[in-house]
This record gives structure tokens, C-alpha cells and sequence, in this order.
């Protein structure tokens, strides 16, 4: 039978791995529906959400070591991890950067944005479960890589908050450029993501994230 520090290592890895694969599926149907409706803003999202799982195979081998070396610096797996999650986060930006100038150039606005709309709601509430689910069993272990990995998920959280804005808006008063401008507030995040990542891998502290 395991203890209670083994049942809750269980059950973040648990919600590691639903994280991983709720984020393959949003990320494919992001990327399907934003690259369909000429939606920069949900397929950067989409495009995130793909580099998140990069950043959960992380986090998940990190439990799966915590079960023998409880809370000990990151090795050498998640720290390469952490790299190429923050370098992805990086061209991410810049893509999202260059599409937002190619946008304005073209006069490129979406042909639809109700599954941004879709989405985004689904996302916020899986990401505040997940969130909160995450920050009590870390919490509960006193466990500051877990609570970093619940803290991390907030900016899953505003990106869910930023597509949504982007897509009501126009979806109801097609305000010109509003997808674009949403994709920069992605471009953004996915940029300050990709300068935690990094810190990260550099340290090699299991620290929370920045708010």
C-alpha cells in the first residue's frame, strides 16, 4: 500500500499527464482551426500549447525522479527540456511577431473566430482545475517544484484569457486587427515563458515561477 507522500506523487503525475495530453489535442485543433480561419491568435495558441508539451515530458520525468531524490536540483533530462522548451517559446514569438506585421501588411483579418471562442473557454476551465489541483498537492507535500508547476500554469491561464478576448471581440463586432493585436499579447507571454524556461535550465533550482 503506498504512504501519502507516494499517493500524491501519484496524483501530480497523474495531472502532469493529463496536462501533456490535454495540450496535444488543443494544440492540434488550435492549429487546424487557426490555420483554416486565418486565425494568428488561436494558431499561436495552438502552437503554445504543443511546446507546453515539451515542458510537461519535464515535469512528469521530474516526479517520476522525485518518488527516490524528493526535491533535489533539476538533472541534466529536464534541464535540456527547459532549454529547448525556452528556445521554442522564443521563435514562437518572433513567428507570431512577423505574422502580426505580414497581417497588417495584407489587411489579413479571420474568416471566423468562434473556436477561438470554444476553445479558449475550455481551456480556461481546464487550466483553473488543473491549477488548483496541482497547487494542493503541492501544498500538501510542501513541495516547491510542484507549486512551480501550478504557478506556471497561471499563464496557461491568461493566454486562455487572451484568446477569448481576441475571438468575442471580433466575432462580435469585428473590430479590425483585434486577432492580430491578440496574437502579439500571445507572442508576449510565449516570450517571458521562453526567459523563465531558460533561467531554469540555467540555475538548475526547482524554484516557482515569477507571477
Amino acid at each position: 500500500m503506498l504512504g501519502k507522500k507516494d499517493q500524491l506523487l501519484k496524483t501530480a503525475f497523474i495531472l502532469s499527464l493529463i496536462t501533456i495530453i490535454y495540450n496535444l489535442f488543443e494544440g492540434g485543433i488550435s492549429v487546424f482551426f487557426g490555420a483554416g480561419d486565418n486565425s494568428l491568435t488561436l494558431l499561436g495558441f495552438g502552437i503554445d500549447s504543443f511546446v507546453e508539451v515539451i515542458s510537461g515530458v519535464g515535469i512528469a520525468h521530474m516526479l517520476i525522479r522525485m518518488r527516490s531524490n524528493f526535491e533535489t536540483d533539476r538533472d541534466n533530462f529536464e534541464k535540456q527540456a527547459l532549454k529547448i522548451t525556452g528556445f521554442s517559446f522564443y521563435l514562437l514569438a518572433a513567428g507570431l511577431f512577423l505574422g502580426a506585421i505580414v497581417n497588417v501588411i495584407e489587411k489579413v483579418n479571420p474568416s471566423t473566430t468562434f473556436p477561438g471562442m470554444v476553445i479558449s473557454v475550455i481551456s480556461i476551465l481546464t487550466m483553473y482545475f488543473l491549477m488548483n489541483a496541482k497547487m494542493k498537492v503541492g501544498g500538501e507535500l510542501k513541495s516547491d517544484a510542484i507549486i512551480a508547476d501550478a504557478k506556471c500554469t497561471k499563464t496557461c491561464l491568461q493566454l486562455s484569457i487572451i484568446l477569448l478576448a481576441a475571438s468575442l471581440l471580433y466575432h462580435l463586432f469585428h473590430i479590425l486587427y483585434i486577432d492580430t493585436i491578440g496574437s502579439l499579447g500571445i507572442a508576449y507571454l510565449s516570450f517571458r515563458e521562453g526567459q523563465e524556461s531558460l533561467e531554469k535550465a540555467k540555475s538548475g533550482r526547482i524554484e516557482c515561477c515569477k507571477d
